[in-house]
């Protein structure tokens, strides 16, 4: 993921952010060192954003689409109430293991409940309402995850969709991920059913309210 920001600038924000907790840290870097695909990993500047987004919404339920070792789901559930609750969805194995050895590691794993398999069977199981939902999976569906989650967002609730600026390659599409994700983000502005704005954080981030 090529970075969309001078890295300088990046690197300035993330630490003019609060940063993670100690263990979100030792997540971080566990994934680094022992995962292939670590650029996947939601990050320190991401993730405060999102326990922040948590924290004002007043969110009790947050649903995630994409586990991966559990960096952002951790991160959000720090921002919990006790009595809150993150389902999140994910069909590696490998890196369910990996969130779930950290989460129970973590005073607020408890609120954390993950889901193996295919995202889209899972979200039919799933009840409403929730509060917010985190959208950060395999690209060629983030148009059907758009359709699931929305009917199960409470009114006024608040879909995070990542990745949505792919490294810039939305200008000119070519690639199948690449023209998957301008088919979400002119899905998601031509809905009369939300609002939406677009931010350049990392790799692009849209928040979309639902009306």
């Amino acid at each position: 993921m090529e970075s969309l920001i001078p890295q300088a600038i990046a690197d300035y924000c993330a630490s003019h952010s609060t940063p993670p907790s100690r263990l979100a840290d030792e997540l971080e870097q566990y994934t680094i060192k022992n995962c292939k695909y670590a650029q996947m990993l939601t990050g320190a500047w991401e993730g405060s954003f999102l326990r922040l987004l948590v924290g004002i919404t007043n969110a009790r339920r947050v649903l995630e689409i994409g586990t991966f070792t559990g960096y952002s789901a951790l991160m959000m559930a720090e921002a919990l109430p006790e009595d809150g609750e993150l389902i999140t969805c994910d069909l590696n194995p490998e890196t369910i293991k990996i969130a779930r050895q950290f989460l129970d590691n973590s005073p607020h794993g408890g609120k954390v409940t993950i889901e193996p398999g295919p995202a889209l069977e899972s979200l039919k199981t799933l009840t409403p309402w929730f509060d917010l939902a985190f959208l950060d999976a395999d690209k060629g569906n983030y148009s059907a995850y758009f359709d699931a989650c929305l009917p199960l967002l409470r009114t006024h609730g608040l879909l995070v969709a990542d990745n949505v600026l792919w490294s810039g390659e939305v200008l000119q599409p070519e690639e199948a991920d690449a023209r998957a994700i301008v088919a979400f983000n002119d899905k998601v502005h031509n809905d009369p059913r939300v609002e939406c704005v677009m931010l350049p954080i990392r790799d692009g981030v849209s928040l979309i309210r639902k009306i």
